[in-house]
């Protein structure tokens, strides 16, 4: 069975706008607020921020809900103006992941008694404490410092809480565990998130990223690439880059890599029983510009690139497209 586009399966909250124009690194403004005052989700996800670790951490929380067809709501945790867990009263919260880090002292204990206003619960009681849960996914040492996993730690607050593994591989193999456990009795064979070469790269993408974590520098070329992603930090900000964890490829500046990366979409798309064309965005001299590119006769391109002031071929057309415009097609 071919998968939904995640982009369809989680639309953009409407609230994320509002979100969006906290910007910087102090999330917790009160438009955000004002925001997640009125959001509506089942599971939330918070992750580290800037963190790779905790954001790829969030892109398997995410492959995780696709699976199942279960809406998802993830935000990026700041140590600069950090959120609260007064803050995430939300309407019909459930599961609550904390990805990479565990948050001011005592932060998970008080998110795990957040009062579920779904069910009218106004105290912890064994219905309220079946009905939402936190889970925590870290690998800092400082992890360890801040709950105590021992007698004391509430029964619906899950710590997951390993020094030796990155919290990205940690949230891998956590997720995996969980999609295989809930597909159990219907899957004989066992399901993987992400299937085929696209696995084998992230694997080794989050090896990578576990070995700067812990600080092992075992793998080759290991120091060049943590440098080399370094720039990338920024980006990992859902609220600013809505579209991080959607099926999408940015390729900044270098139109043959879109070329390439054009119809190798086309030939993936037709296999998946899409139309056959491949879109690759990137910035060219400050303007957005969209690169269509298709391997069947049957699809022109550049019929599509004319409604957009652009022009090429059949094969191979392009258009330069505004942000406002681009976010609509993505989503």
């Amino acid at each position: 069975m071919t998968m939904p586009r995640l982009s369809r399966l989680f639309p953009p909250p409407p609230w994320r706008q509002t979100l969006r124009c906290c910007g910087g690194r102090g999330f917790r403004s009160k438009a955000a607020l004002d925001a997640l005052a009125k959001a509506s989700a089942e599971s939330l996800v918070l992750y580290n921020y800037p963190s790779f670790a905790g954001a790829f951490g969030s892109l398997f929380a995410r492959l995780y809900h696709s699976h199942l067809c279960r809406p998802l709501l993830i935000l990026p945790f700041s140590s600069v103006h950090p959120f609260r867990a007064v803050d995430f009263k939300i309407e019909g919260l459930k599961t609550c992941y904390l990805i990479d880090f565990v948050g001011p002292d005592h932060f998970p204990h008080q998110l795990s008694q957040l009062i579920d206003q779904t069910f009218g619960i106004v105290s912890i009681t064994d219905f309220k404490i079946h009905c939402f849960r936190v889970v925590v996914i870290d690998h800092h040492k400082s992890a360890l410092l801040k709950v105590d996993p021992g007698e004391d730690c509430p029964r619906n607050l899950h710590l997951h809480l390993d020094t030796n593994k990155s919290s990205a591989v940690a949230a891998y193999d956590y997720f995996t565990q969980q999609l295989n456990t809930e597909n159990s009795a219907e899957q004989q064979e066992k399901m993987c998130l992400i299937n085929g070469e696209d696995a084998a790269r992230i694997l080794m993408l989050i090896k990578y990223i576990e070995d700067a974590n812990l600080r092992k520098w075992e793998l080759p070329d290991i120091r060049a690439f943590n440098i080399g992603i370094r720039p990338m930090f920024a980006k990992l900000n859902c609220v600013t880059n809505p579209y991080i964890f959607d099926q999408g490829i940015r390729a900044d500046g270098n139109s043959n890599l879109a070329d390439e990366i054009g119809k190798e979409l086309s030939i993936r798309s037709a296999a998946a029983g899409l139309r056959p064309i491949g879109a690759v965005v990137y910035m060219q001299r400050g303007i957005l510009k969209m690169c269509l590119r298709s391997t069947d006769s049957k699809a022109d391109t550049s019929e599509i690139a004319k409604a957009y002031g652009g022009g090429g071929n059949s094969f191979s057309s392009s258009f330069t497209i505004k942000m406002d415009e681009y976010n609509k097609w993505v989503s």
